[in-house]
Order: structure tokens, then C-alpha cells, then sequence
């Protein structure tokens, strides 16, 4: 979705990162649609966001079994992957300025397993912007249960890598 598109259709009042739409088959949320294939990013499967209004946002994953840890719940590898991608997205949709990321720190607590074949939803609240950080924190709850608290540091970075 272009710029201007994404401004004609309004979606900037309620903070949808740039390139996201609607998706078809979660009603009321958005997503960039599936990563390229053989991303690190692919492996954490459909990212959807909304915003939750002001300075707060909702992403969620959906993990399957091949998210598990060899004792059948949840890596905490793939959780703490999908709540970095969280902190990026779910911070654009809480009013983050736009501009390029990269994660200073990341902070999780394993408050309970979580499961496959219900959804992971990562409540994020962007705490603090300045000119080159934004603050964030957050809690990951499956079936209506806290099971993972995160906080993190993204810096806004001018340049970009190119790509390898």
C-alpha cells in the first residue's frame, strides 16, 4: 500500500504501519502479509496488529506444533521472536514514529506455558519515544491467560543494511 493510499483510506489516524491491510481472514486486524519464504521472519508465520488505542497496540500469532520445545510447550525461541516483531509493530500501531528499527534489548519473563493451536496475543504499550529510542513493554496472554511480561528498547537507526 502506498503512501498516499494509506493516507486517503484514513488508516494513519489509527496508527496501521505503512504497507500493512486489512486481512481477509481476521476481521479487524492487518498484516503485511506472509514473509518471504525461508525468512528467519517466516518461521513465526502470520503476523496480524491493531491498534488498541492511544499508545497501546495488539499483535498475534497463531503457533502451530512446530513452535514447540522438545516438552510440548512453546520454544521460548519462537515466543521471544514473535515478541520482537511485536515490539515493532504493535509500537507503529501505538503511535511510534515511523522510521527504521533495531532492537537494543529485550526483556521476558515465562510467566506460564504457552500452547500450540490457540492464539498469542501481545498486548504492547509504547512507554516512551525520543528523538532515537522507543520504550515499550507488554504482556502476551493465550486463552485470557498472562503467560509471558516483555519490555523493550528499540534505537531508530538513519541507515539501513543492504541487503546480504
Amino acid at each position: 500500500m502506498s503512501e498516499d493510499t494509506f493516507r486517503a483510506e484514513g488508516l494513519e489516524d489509527v496508527g496501521v504501519p505503512v504497507g500493512a491491510t486489512p486481512d481477509a481472514d481476521n476481521p479487524g486486524w492487518y498484516s503485511w502479509g506472509d514473509f518471504p519464504r525461508g525468512s528467519f521472519a517466516a518461521a513465526t508465520g502470520r503476523l496480524l496488529f491493531k491498534p488498541d488505542g492511544a499508545g497501546r497496540a495488539v499483535c498475534r500469532m497463531f503457533p502451530t506444533e512446530n513452535h514447540m520445545n522438545m516438552g510440548g510447550s512453546l520454544h521460548g525461541g519462537s515466543v521471544m521472536s514473535f515478541i520482537d516483531m511485536s515490539l515493532f509493530a504493535g509500537g507503529l500501531c501505538a503511535g511510534m514514529e515511523r522510521g527504521h528499527y533495531v532492537t537494543l534489548d529485550l526483556t521476558t519473563h515465562f510467566l506460564a506455558r504457552g500452547k500450540p493451536g490457540s492464539p498469542l496475543d501481545a498486548h504492547v504499550e509504547l512507554v516512551k519515544q525520543t528523538r532515537g529510542h522507543a520504550f515499550l513493554q507488554g504482556v502476551v496472554y493465550q486463552n485470557d491467560q498472562p503467560c509471558y511480561s516483555f519490555s523493550g528498547t528499540l534505537k531508530r537507526i538513519r541507515d539501513r543494511n543492504a541487503p546480504a
